[in-house]
């Protein structure tokens, strides 16, 4: 007969890609995952892992099992989900991961006040720019910014949308004059965004239907807007960034629009959770309050 626990393990090993994450998750001693992977191979007659020394992979039949053994996982996740549910007050520790600069400039305020709201929730925060991985590492939330690739075991909700502009400081402006136009960017000291894959994030000008690309040496990259905006209110070059770190500097002068009828692509900020039919009543009171800020903020801007 088999047993549905192994069910869950199985769903566990081929999501986290690892017997030993799928070990941490769980509680259990790797040797213990592996006994009961080979026991539940045996009960069914056929491999459901090839192992290698750098990876696992699914076997045809371990393939087609796999959706089964999810909906198990999704299961024992319900009813764990609605016991947590019962409780009159969310507890527990809430992990979360998001970039550094979202966090000091978008969300400080708004972790205060979830503190102060849920006493019985403790919260720990990943800020380094890697991408976790909610799953395999046990995240309740993260903040990503920009598209998201596919991923069944993940559910996202859209948290914020961030015009992107170009900015300059008066001083660096008077130094170096005003570009009239995108060809003249070629002639200034540009501080871009650094991509993921190394390398400056490229600039792509929309001016209503005109759109404008070209590669642009960059004179620094980095992976913090913030910085990246800073840098620009000392005078040091042009940057591209969005509202939420632009506009600081804007009230007080520091930095003024370049090129303002010409926009870069606009960046969407997502909450990403991952997908469960009930989630933790901890998720839910954070992913609320993140909802409810994503709405003052529309009407701020409306308003504005």
């Amino acid at each position: 007969m088999i047993d549905p626990n192994d069910l869950l393990l199985f769903a566990r090993i081929a999501d986290t890609g690892s017997f030993s994450k799928a070990a941490v998750r769980l509680n259990l001693p790797k040797s213990t995952v592996s006994r009961r992977i080979a026991l539940l191979e045996a009960t069914l007659g056929e491999r459901l892992l090839q192992r290698t020394t750098r990876r696992l992979v699914l076997t045809e039949f371990g393939d087609s099992l796999l959706e089964h053994a999810r909906q198990v996982a999704q299961q024992v996740e319900a009813v764990a989900a609605l016991a947590e549910h019962r409780q009159q007050e969310p507890s527990g520790k809430l992990r979360l991961s998001m970039p550094s600069d979202f966090a000091n400039l978008g969300l400080s305020g708004l972790l205060a006040a979830f503190m102060v709201r849920y006493p019985a929730i403790t919260l720990e925060l990943d800020l380094s720019p890697r991408r976790v991985d909610l799953v395999a590492e046990n995240f309740d939330v993260a903040i990503r910014m920009g598209d998201l690739p596919d991923d069944a075991t993940l559910a996202a909700r859209r948290i914020t949308f961030e015009r992107i502009g170009l900015y300059a400081a008066p001083a660096y402006l008077a130094m170096r004059g005003l570009p009239e136009s995108p060809d003249d960017l070629e002639q200034h000291d540009l501080l871009c965004l650094l991509s993921r894959n190394g390398g400056a994030h490229p600039w792509q000008l929309t001016r209503g239907k005109v759109q404008w690309s070209r590669p642009l040496p960059a004179k620094l990259t980095a992976n913090s807007p913030d910085l990246l905006a800073r840098i620009a209110c000392a005078g040091a070059g042009i940057a591209a960034s969005s509202d939420l770190f632009a506009t600081p500097y804007l009230k007080k002068g520091e930095l003024v629009r370049v090129l303002p009828e010409w926009d870069l692509p606009a960046v969407t900020g997502w909450a990403v959770f991952p997908g469960r039919r009930l989630m933790p009543a901890k998720t839910r009171a954070f992913l609320d309050m993140m909802q409810s800020l994503s709405c003052e903020e529309a009407r701020a801007r409306l308003l504005a």
